[in-house]
């Protein structure tokens, strides 16, 4: 294969525009594809910026024409030549109305047949777009992708450092701690039989980063979570991560509003309103089923427990007493569209999410058309009508429960349906702040109340009180900024108060001396002057799948791990050898 030598590549393949005719160059790339048409031989030539045509003509030197017949898809090549206009333009590609006539030609690399193809459009299955990723790297969209994950880093950066941020390194090895998540563990060769943990977040670092006096501190950083994964979640995913002291809720969420608003204003030419819209915990599960409420689409729960609690349906009537409750969408003129068969569907996915059953409601030309409608009283059907604004043509989804099963089966049902009826209004995005969340939830399979965050938020001042015997009734000065469903970032006044955490730990059912065995070395900096501080973080990967309108994970992650933790593409993780494992003193059985 040829070097470059002398060579210099003067412009990328897909800058070049009329103005540029008549202009000698050097271009270097990948040949995208070739046309041989007998006299003359066309070839589509791909960099990162995109692709120009060029074109060896069989009269102009015999040698380069031969050259330019071997090329194939994906040989890596140079050239030189003279720019045209080109005579039968092609106004799909910026550089449609300009071709390449080349005059030297160096082939740097021939290339085997591809396993895929370099091109969007291409439909080969994930497996193998992940098991050959250099290729499938090249694909446009893919380098659009990432090459926007980088824009984003570098304005989070110019942005939190323009405020005063110090970008702060924490540790990779670190103490492992309960947080949520199974902690991915590292065996120590030199202290045999101790481990280290991958941190799950950079939390109680950057905490400690606040005792130290640093004020401000923001770090791009990798975290890890053994946990068993989901179609957008990966076992190692990257965190913009901050913490601020003497700085209370209002002033977190103003300078974190300046940062979206520039990501937007930067990447989408979109000026945003400030201050960002905001709703309380209560009211996104009321109203939408979810913490993370999808606004750009109507389709809201509606709570009609007060209209049934005395009806003769006995499934309504005994879920009116505190902590259930009767709920319901309404699908506006779509009863026509969703057949008997299609509702046993829906009353299928709704059971994955724990409810019993899904009971419905069709208001028809001739009157109501319902299986439950013989258990209804007359005057509970008109109020329903009434309450619910009815229409000929409506559907009225139910589902009667413990009010956790009904915000998440109906929550869930409420994005099925909006997706399945285009519902969704794309062009636009809808950002907010959700507040007040509970400070614990409880655990079925812990039986206890467990910290819903983690255990270092601080209550609400005047829940402070109910931590000693009413768990269910304390919320969190915590915060999650969500972008069209999708939580794209949370965060929460911390306690820096030792008495306070010492409480919280207690709450949690973590004994003192427990307590001081994990978390030791930060209330010990708590004893020295620790200011009030509060922080969030970002999940840098939804932000890209946001500003790129990606809906998988791993199409804006360079080398992602499958839903089984795999990497495909290098077979992690694979078994070691005796000698390794005598090493760290492990041994496999």
């Amino acid at each position: 294969m040829d070097h470059l030598d002398q060579w210099k590549r003067s412009d990328y393949c897909g800058n070049l525009r009329e103005e540029d005719i008549g202009r000698d160059l050097c271009l270097m790339g990948w040949v995208q594809r070739e046309r041989d048409l007998g006299s003359l031989i066309f070839v589509d030539l791909r960099d990162y910026t995109g692709i120009v045509q060029l074109i060896f003509n069989e009269d102009t030197e015999e040698d380069l024409y031969k050259k330019a017949q071997g090329l194939r898809s994906e040989d890596v090549i140079a050239v030189k030549g003279k720019v045209r206009q080109r005579s039968s333009m092609n106004e799909t590609i910026p550089t449609g109305h300009v071709e390449v006539v080349v005059e030297e030609l160096k082939i740097l690399n021939k290339s085997k047949v591809p396993p895929i193809y370099v091109k969007d459009d291409d439909p080969v299955e994930e497996t193998m777009r992940l098991k050959y990723r250099t290729l499938d790297l090249r694909k446009p969209q893919m380098q659009r992708n990432l090459r926007m994950r980088s824009k984003i880093m570098q304005i989070t950066r110019e942005y939190f450092l323009n405020e005063g941020f110090v970008e702060v390194e924490t540790p990779m090895l670190a103490k492992p701690t309960p947080e949520g998540a199974r902690d991915y563990l590292v065996p120590s060769r030199i202290n045999e039989g101790k481990f280290y943990a991958l941190p799950q977040s950079p939390q109680l670092m950057k905490q400690l980063l606040m005792c130290s006096g640093f004020d401000r501190y923001i770090q791009i950083t990798k975290c890890f979570r053994d946990e068993d994964l989901r179609a957008n979640r990966q076992p190692e995913f990257t965190q913009i991560d901050l913490e601020m002291s003497f700085m209370n809720q209002d002033q977190i969420m103003e300078v974190n509003e300046g940062f979206i608003q520039k990501l937007y204003r930067d990447l989408k030419g979109i000026d945003l309103e400030l201050p960002l819209r905001r709703m309380t915990y209560q009211e996104a599960m009321d109203r939408f089923g979810s913490d993370k409420p999808d606004l750009r689409f109507g389709l809201e729960l509606q709570d009609v427990s007060s209209l049934v609690k005395d009806c003769g349906f006995k499934v309504f009537s005994s879920a009116t007493e505190p902590g259930k409750s009767v709920r319901c969408l309404v699908l506006k003129g779509k009863a026509e569209d969703i057949s008997r068969k299609k509702l046993g569907h829906l009353e299928d996915f709704v059971k994955g999410y724990g409810a019993k059953g899904l009971a419905w409601m069709k208001v028809n030309k001739d009157g109501i058309q319902s299986p439950i409608a013989k258990f209804l009283e007359d005057e509970v059907i008109e109020n329903l009508k009434e309450t619910l604004n009815l229409e000929e043509g409506d559907l009225v989804l139910f589902v009667a429960d413990k009010d956790s099963v009904v915000y998440g089966s109906l929550g869930a049902l409420r994005l099925n349906l909006a997706k399945e009826f285009d519902l969704i209004d794309k062009s636009k995005d809808e950002i907010l702040w959700i507040t007040n969340f509970p400070q614990f939830e409880y655990s079925e399979e812990e039986n206890r109340y467990v910290a819903m965050h983690h255990p270092f938020t601080h209550p609400l001042p005047e829940d402070i009180d109910l931590l000693e015997e009413e768990l269910e009734k304390v919320r969190a000065l915590a915060y999650d900024l969500v972008i069209n469903g999708d939580e794209c970032g949370g965060g929460s006044i911390r306690i820096h108060d030792a008495a306070l955490q010492e409480k919280m730990f207690k709450a949690l059912g973590l004994s003192s001396e427990d307590a001081q065995d994990k978390f030791g070395f930060l209330l010990d900096a708590f004893q020295y002057g620790a200011p009030p501080h509060g922080g969030i973080a970002y999940g840098l990967d939804r932000l890209t799948m946001i500003f790129t309108g990606s809906d998988n994970i791993r199409d804006v992650i360079a080398f992602p791990k499958t839903q089984s933790a795999t990497c495909l593409m290098t077979g992690a993780p694979v078994e070691v050898s005796d000698q390794q494992l005598r090493e760290l003193h492990i041994e496999v059985k």
